[in-house]
């Protein structure tokens, strides 16, 4: 690194990209990353009836394998994905989704648009991806994701979920969760300050073995080692290729393309590197994909580079990909324990339901916080009539029905949003 490139706030990293820790501070700091994207990794499958082992493995897998693509130049970590939370749920657990089969193809589904875009950005560039998913369209359809959780998060904050009857008790500990949720990201420095929503677990589920709301059943018939249910196409599960289920999940890659990016632009700031550059975006692009195609092949949710991570790396100034393997390796390790397995799987909807309340809000938050930030200006016709357009058919769950075609939510959201932002004229964009 020279000092013509070298900026004036640049700080000398404690561990560059490609150095190696002695294996006692490795350890050590490999658990600090795993922590810190346990929380959200295991989240995402216990609210939708994944396994939460099978998540912890193929993101552990999923991260090597990114790694391992992108040459070993990218420090980043990949968990499970909040932005298919809906559409999981709902080929899960409506009557025509599909069950396990159906999210196999889905999640295999969004690696192949990964995968199309990185040989398009390959031989093409960037700049149409620019035009296609401008801070007008993302963030909106980002909204929508939080937003459109809503519901479910107050039925499993209420007990009123699955067809439960409202429960004082439930509630009880549903708003313990979210307040001890609030006051660790707030108030806790340092290592604790790195895992709210883990705090947040931790607090809500002592508070609900102390009212009685938790199952000991699995706990106690559970073994140090396990292996996790995998869901292996064509072994135990057969796929279900529908265009219904193929678009439910395949445009909210898109989505994550977006948040892909921003987390590449500030990957670059922090560490003071063009990953865009050098390996190329193609490559992380690549790579997220095969991440989540080896999710799908397991029974494991679509993955996503983690901005939790990233705020490890800037806080710590540890950039070593050599420790964010090894966070992936124990995360791989922690899927095997059969007792962490039970424990996760016994966690009360109301834990759920008071870290929804908090976590799909700053979903909701963080697409409102993207326009912002891009100076994107709501007085615009032109730029009114897309977020308005994009929130009302997200939230609103508008249907498009052709025989066993279903074109809805998120996905039906995302793809308007994306049309009128092509078709708008900008000269029309004024009053």
């Amino acid at each position: 690194m020279t000092e013509e490139t070298t900026p004036e706030n640049y700080v000398k990293p404690v561990l560059d990209i490609h150095e190696k820790p002695a294996w006692n501070k490795w350890i050590v700091l490999s658990i600090q990353h795993l922590f810190t994207m346990f929380g959200s990794t295991i989240f995402v499958p216990t609210v939708t009836g994944l396994n939460p082992s099978v998540a912890l493995i193929s993101s552990g897998l999923g991260t090597l394998a990114y790694l391992i693509i992108t040459r070993g130049k990218i420090p980043a970590y990949l968990g499970s994905s909040f932005a298919f939370i809906a559409p999981i749920t709902m080929l899960l657990t409506a009557k025509s989704g599909g069950g396990p089969g159906a999210v196999m193809v889905g999640t295999f589904s969004v690696g192949v648009v990964y995968a199309i875009v990185a040989l398009l950005v390959y031989y093409v560039g960037i700049e149409w991806i620019k035009r296609v998913l401008p801070p007008i369209v993302v963030g909106p359809v980002i909204m929508v994701i939080g937003l459109s959780l809503a519901p479910s998060a107050a039925a499993m904050a209420m007990g009123t979920n699955n067809g439960g009857e409202y429960d004082y008790k439930i509630l009880l500990v549903a708003l313990i969760t979210l307040v001890v949720t609030i006051v660790a990201m707030m108030f806790f420095k340092g290592f604790f300050g790195l895992i709210p929503i883990l705090c947040g677990f931790v607090i809500g589920y002592l508070v609900s073995m102390a009212f009685g709301l938790v199952d000991y059943t699995l706990i106690q018939n559970a073994s140090l080692f396990q292996v996790p249910d995998f869901t292996v196409p064509f072994v135990n599960m057969d796929p279900v290729v529908t265009l219904t289920v193929v678009l439910s999940m395949a445009p909210l890659a898109f989505v994550t393309m977006a948040e892909h990016m921003g987390h590449q632009l500030l990957l670059n700031r922090i560490t003071n590197r063009n990953f865009f550059k050098d390996p190329g975006l193609h490559r992380s692009l690549a790579a997220d994909g095969t991440a989540s195609i080896i999710a799908s092949l397991i029974g494991g949710p679509p993955v996503t580079t983690y901005g939790e991570n990233i705020g490890v790396l800037a806080i710590t100034k540890v950039y070593s990909v050599f420790v964010i393997g090894g966070a992936a390796v124990l995360a791989i390790a922690f899927g095997f324990i059969g007792y962490i397995n039970a424990v996760i799987t016994s966690v009360p909807t109301a834990v759920l339901g008071g870290i929804s309340l908090l976590l799909f809000g700053v979903i909701a938050t963080s697409g409102l916080r993207m326009m912002i930030e891009s100076h994107v200006d709501l007085s615009v016709n032109r730029n009114m009539i897309i977020a308005s357009v994009v929130l009302v058919v997200g939230i609103g769950g508008l249907l498009v029905e052709i025989g066993s075609f279903k074109l809805e939510g998120m996905a039906m959201a995302a793809l308007l949003g994306i049309i009128l932002n092509l078709v708008l004229p900008e000269a029309k964009a004024h009053k």
